[in-house]
């Protein structure tokens, strides 16, 4: 939960903060939604059989224990790219003026790298880089909302050394520490013209941080039989500081300036945790070519909820309000491969989450919703040691109602994001030794 640390007076950051900024603070597109698609050949799969499917050495991201099902050296490189279809539209309830601010996201590119040695029979090692946590929102400056987010990105990079020991033919277990780096930043803009000043042009506000944090992601993978593997998966959370003090500029409001008086705010420190996640796969092999695959997971967003902090006022003082009511998601996907020739594999896969929030408590700087996900791709080997892959993913929003309101001031952003989705492409290859 975020803190203000209490040092000495910082004229221009207290006038901001004191006098209702809509200083909201949270994680763009992060709620109740993880990224599912780091570019490996399960991008065509919608995350269904993440935990039991060991193909290439980026399920040590998904299940840690499934590279112990790899032979020799292998090394996975892949790219993908997130394309955004995201447009807020005022309604009639719409208190600010401004346009409606654009895509939002317009793409946001990502890269991951894994490799698995065999060190011998039974025990293997392996690693991995890749970001599968964060997004990023980038409205007009001058957008109707722009008084509670103007831009707003988290982007987490893990890195996961990991080791998988085979201790039965049938049972493999793996553990992999994981650490991420972490970048935040927001910016919005600063209303000059509150408590009666008026035909003054915007402040601005930004904020922004780097941190460290550590988890760890563990796994068994079991096989039923010669056809059935059944992977259960568990990722620790890891939890992020980050702490600035605000840049704020262009405040020309004499009354902003006065809040100095009433409170000492100079540092803002804000905890956040990247949520613990549970995840149960299985793969069953029909007959030489249908694979059917399945997954169920929960994610737990309770704890990463209370992370907003919002400054409004208004001649009576000053509030804060932290509480964003987030809460636990939960996840199911079904899909199959088929092998169509010997050297050329169809994915496919259906996904669903469930919301971090429900619909009243749903905030331009994160507007989040229940999504669909359709996918659908391709693993072609092209010579004995490699392999190229390629996928497209449909993540599906819909429409999504907003109405977010200060919360002693009381005017009302209201709007609609509509047919809002996120179209994933991604590729790879997949080198053995």
């Amino acid at each position: 939960m975020p803190n203000l640390s209490h040092r000495r007076h910082h004229p221009r950051a207290l006038s901001a903060l004191a006098c209702g900024l809509g200083l909201a603070i949270s994680n763009a597109w992060g709620g109740g939604i993880l990224i599912y698609e780091a570019g490996q050949e399960g991008n065509g799969l919608a995350n269904a059989g993440a935990a039991a499917l060991a193909s290439d050495p980026s399920v040590l991201m998904s299940n840690p224990a499934g590279i112990a099902e790899l032979r020799g050296t292998q090394l996975s490189a892949n790219a993908q790219v997130i394309l955004g279809d995201i447009r807020f539209s005022r309604g009639s309830n719409n208190q600010f003026a401004g346009n409606e601010g654009g895509n939002s996201l317009e793409y946001l590119p990502g890269s991951s790298l894994f490799v698995s040695h065999q060190l011998d029979e039974r025990a293997t090692l392996g690693f991995g880089m890749y970001g599968n946590f964060g997004l990023a929102l980038d409205y007009d400056d001058d957008w109707a909302g722009r008084y509670f987010t103007q831009e707003a990105a988290v982007i987490g990079v893990s890195l996961q050394p990991t080791i998988a020991y085979q201790f039965t033919d049938d049972l493999s277990v793996g553990i992999g520490p994981r650490f991420m780096y972490a970048y935040y930043r927001t910016e919005m803009a600063i209303n000059n013209n509150l408590l009666g000043v008026t035909d003054r042009p915007d402040g601005q506000l930004e904020y922004k941080d780097t941190d460290w944090g550590t988890g760890v992601n563990v796994g068994l993978l079991y096989k039923l039989d010669a056809r059935t593997r059944i992977g259960l998966a568990y990722t620790s959370k890891i939890d992020l500081e980050f702490k600035d003090s605000p840049d704020v500029r262009k405040v020309s409001n004499p009354l902003l300036n006065a809040a100095l008086n009433r409170l000492d705010v100079d540092t803002l420190e804000l905890d956040m945790s990247v949520p613990q996640t549970v995840l149960l796969s299985i793969a069953h092999q029909l007959d030489d070519q249908w694979t059917l695959l399945g997954s169920l997971g929960w994610q737990d967003w309770s704890e990463f909820g209370d992370i907003g902090v919002e400054v409004d006022t208004d001649l009576a003082g000053t509030s804060r309000t932290v509480d964003r009511r987030y809460k636990d998601t939960w996840h199911a996907s079904l899909g199959a491969q088929y092998q169509v020739t010997r050297k050329l594999r169809w994915n496919m896969g259906v996904g669903y989450d469930s919301s971090a929030v429900d619909d009243k408590d749903r905030t331009v700087d994160n507007p989040m919703n229940e999504t669909w996900r359709l996918a659908t791709g391709f693993n072609y080997q092209v010579e004995e040691g490699l392999d190229l892959h390629m996928a497209y993913t449909l993540v599906w929003l819909g429409d999504m109602d907003v109405e977010q309101t200060k919360s002693r001031s009381g005017n009302s952003l209201s709007g609609t994001y509509r047919n809002t989705a996120l179209h994933i492409v991604g590729g790879g290859a997949t080198w053995r030794f």
